[in-house]
């Protein structure tokens, strides 16, 4: 749980979103997640992705944005990356409109 929190906390540190609101959001689904790794302990290599995802979907929530915003691709309208697979190993950003892998999660 640790390593996956690091690789969220990195992302979020890389576009400057490491600010105590969103950290208590990270930290608040970590907590959830614990649970859920409890539950599913085979679903521990799949963590990191569902943290991340988890985020994303608590910041848009809180009003704090969308993260993390993509800046890889020409497409003008603000959109965020997202995290591929959904429930998989390796997971990774990729902007759905350009149809790109951006970067490994927690290498923003």
């Amino acid at each position: 749980m640790l390593a996956a929190r690091a690789l969220v906390l990195h992302d979020l540190s890389a576009h400057q979103l490491d600010v105590p609101s969103a950290v208590d959001v990270l930290d608040a689904a970590v907590s959830e997640r614990r649970w859920w790794v409890e539950q599913w302990p085979d679903g521990a290599q799949f963590v990191a992705g569902q943290l991340a995802q988890d985020v994303q979907d608590r910041l848009l929530d809180a009003g704090l944005g969308r993260w993390p915003r993509c800046t890889s691709c020409d497409e003008t309208a603000v959109h965020e990356l997202r995290i591929e697979p959904e429930l998989g190993a390796d997971p990774h950003w990729v902007c759905e409109k350009a149809g790109i892998s951006v970067a490994a999660l927690g290498a923003l």
